[in-house]
């Protein structure tokens, strides 16, 4: 399962409050596609399947298919908001290779 550091919850927290709907999960997924095989896909949702795995974190909950939770075993979510790097990056210690806009690993 995959775990998000302090500022990566707390930013959820935001855009979470933000989209003003009741019930919205984080959802961290991984699809086939990128130039390196895979490629990351997060996004709200309320669709929570009974064999996806769920952890909180606060008021935030997170929810893994079956399939991705394979691949992000061990992996972080983390928020940086400064002059050289804003935004979500995940660090996956399963990754082997990343690509140059680091949008997709194998």
């Amino acid at each position: 399962m995959i775990a998000l550091s302090d500022t990566a919850t707390t930013k959820v927290a935001e855009l979470m409050t933000a989209e003003g709907e009741e019930g919205l999960a984080l959802r961290v997924a991984v699809m086939p596609g990128g130039c390196s095989g895979y490629s990351y896909d997060m996004y709200f949702d309320t669709d929570i399947a009974d064999d996806d795995i769920k952890q909180s974190y606060g008021d935030i909950t997170v929810v893994v298919d079956p399939a991705s939770a394979q691949l992000l075993n061990g992996a972080t979510l983390d928020y940086k908001d400064g002059l050289n790097e804003a935004g979500f990056a995940i660090n996956n210690p399963n990754a082997t290779r990343t690509c140059g806009c680091g949008s997709s690993f194998s």
